[in-house]
């Protein structure tokens, strides 16, 4: 029995003993380093998950915005050119009209206010052509009414492609037979619409 205790410590003596405490916490398996491979690989998910929203999500809406942006600037900027070339065409047919209403003399009056009616539109050009047949080229020729207007300063109250409103400062001077002539000065508030392509005046109302 001794012998066998002895072959038996022997071959534990020669490299088949026991473990020691030091052995096992040598070979101990590792626990942090897959918990933190697990975190690192969850980490890198989000990334790819932040980028994929920026990519698909955030950023076409950012360019939907820029590009809506642009085209309303650019919009607004047409519209304004447009409304500037109204305002700038509108006043100078107020001016000439004007002029065109309020200058005549007895030898022309026929002429000069049928010509006149060339700058007129709408129900405001009947009124006109009446008030002149029964009234201005009658009493023109009667009592040898003589009228010279001239516009001294006319600026934009509104103004879009197709209609438009312009205050006009007019100097009129109006002679009749042999007296001396009389002058005024007055402001017109004219309304002018776009017809086909011309601006004519379709109310005429002193202020």
């Amino acid at each position: 029995m001794f012998s066998t205790f002895r072959s038996r410590e022997a071959r534990l003596s020669e490299g088949g003993g026991f473990e020691t405490d030091e052995e096992s916490e040598d070979t101990a398996p590792p626990t942090d380093d897959g918990t933190e491979a697990i975190a690192d690989v969850g980490a890198g998910r989000r990334r790819k998950s932040v980028a994929r929203v920026l990519t698909f999500g955030v950023l076409p809406v950012a360019l939907l915005l820029l590009a809506t942006a642009a085209g309303f600037l650019k919009w607004q900027v047409v519209s304004t050119q447009a409304e500037l070339k109204a305002s700038n065409e509108s006043v100078r047919a107020a001016s000439a009209g004007t002029v065109a209403l309020l200058t005549y003399e007895p030898a022309s009056v026929d002429t000069d206010l049928v010509a006149a009616r060339e700058n007129l539109t709408g129900s405001f050009l009947d009124a006109f052509t009446t008030l002149t047949d029964d009234v201005v080229i009658p009493g023109a020729k009667q009592q040898r009414i003589f009228s010279t207007a001239a516009v001294s300063a006319a600026a934009p109250i509104s103004a879009t492609a197709h209609h438009a409103v312009v205050i006009v400062f007019v100097n009129q001077t109006t002679t009749v037979a042999d007296d001396p002539p009389t002058e005024t000065a007055s402001s017109v508030k004219v309304t002018l619409d776009n017809v086909d392509g011309r601006w004519l005046i379709s109310d005429f109302a002193p202020l």
